[in-house]
């Protein structure tokens, strides 16, 4: 029943860039997790989302959903739609804490080096990786932007343009369902995907223009998989990715290398915080014509 996702993503309980999680514990338990989830957002729903598995991690502890949970780390697993992903949560006896970490399911690069005409913007170079979802990835500089200094606006309108164009001129595959073998977004970089210790500064442009305000977990997990594809890192060395937006900041790295159908693939670590920001209790009254919600943008 979207009315549900309506009601919460959208305004006036909402915003345009709301996202959010539905818990659900029988599916999950029989598969051997602790919860599975449902991700939603304001455009629909998405097979996975990184920042949302560190924050159920926690909220999995402190709610009682893993029983005996152990110090000075627990292991929180979790069932996405993407596949199982878990959470490796602090926990010091009484709640839990940061920072949190979570290993992907299998992610791979899917393309390299593809050139895309892009309307408005010519033919553009991008690479489209796997980390529980598919992203297009390609500097900003090659759409004439900054992804630090360019207006969000001007990098969103850009971002969405590739979208569109790879969708058009590039046919996705999954190895387990095609349910998955979608297009979420565009992720612009600040093109530094050599190693280094320094942190490397991405914007991601997803699902109708809905705009992160992380560095994006799954897209970590993605970029990190074109970075191990190219040569370009090894196991075990970790970057650090900050969000042009907010300016908050992840590390990644390739912890074991792995096939996924036919494609060699890597197992993700993705490390970040996830703070409590309150509770609420939502109300619909009948009469209320916009108890569903309404978009704005």
């Amino acid at each position: 029943q979207d009315r549900v996702r309506r009601a919460l993503m959208h305004e006036p309980r909402g915003h345009a860039g709301m996202y959010g999680a539905v818990v659900v514990r029988r599916a999950a338990a029989a598969e051997g997790a602790h919860l599975a989830a449902l991700f939603l957002h304001g455009a629909g729903y998405s097979a996975m989302c990184g920042h949302a598995v560190m924050a159920l991690g926690r909220f999995a502890l402190d709610y009682g959903l893993v029983p005996a949970p152990a110090r000075p780390e627990t292991a929180v697993r979790l069932r996405c739609p993407c596949g199982p992903v878990t959470a490796f949560v602090p926990w010091d006896g009484r709640r839990s804490g940061n920072p949190v970490r979570f290993h992907s399911v299998p992610a791979f690069a899917a393309a390299t080096d593809l050139a895309i005409d892009v309307p408005g913007h010519g033919k553009v170079v991008v690479d489209i990786g796997y980390g529980g979802t598919f992203y297009a990835f390609l500097s900003a500089e090659q759409l004439g932007l900054d992804v630090c200094s360019s207006k969000t606006r001007d990098l969103v309108s850009a971002a969405s343009a590739v979208t569109e164009a790879v969708k058009e001129q590039f046919k996705l595959h999954h190895p387990e369902s095609e349910d998955l073998a979608f297009l979420y977004g565009t992720i612009l970089t600040d093109g530094k995907d050599a190693f280094s210790e320094e942190p490397t500064t991405n914007i991601c442009v997803f699902a109708d223009e809905q705009v992160d305000r992380s560095p994006t977990g799954s897209g970590v997990t993605a970029r990190i998989a074109l970075q191990y594809h190219k040569g370009l890192i090894q196991l075990e060395q970790t970057r650090t990715f900050r969000s042009s937006t907010t300016g908050s900041l992840f590390t990644g790295k390739a912890v074991k290398a792995t096939k996924f159908g036919n494609y060699n693939a890597v197992i993700v670590e993705v490390s970040g915080e996830a703070f409590y920001t309150g509770t609420a209790t939502f109300t619909v009254e009948e009469e209320d014509p916009l108890k569903h919600g309404f978009f704005f943008k």
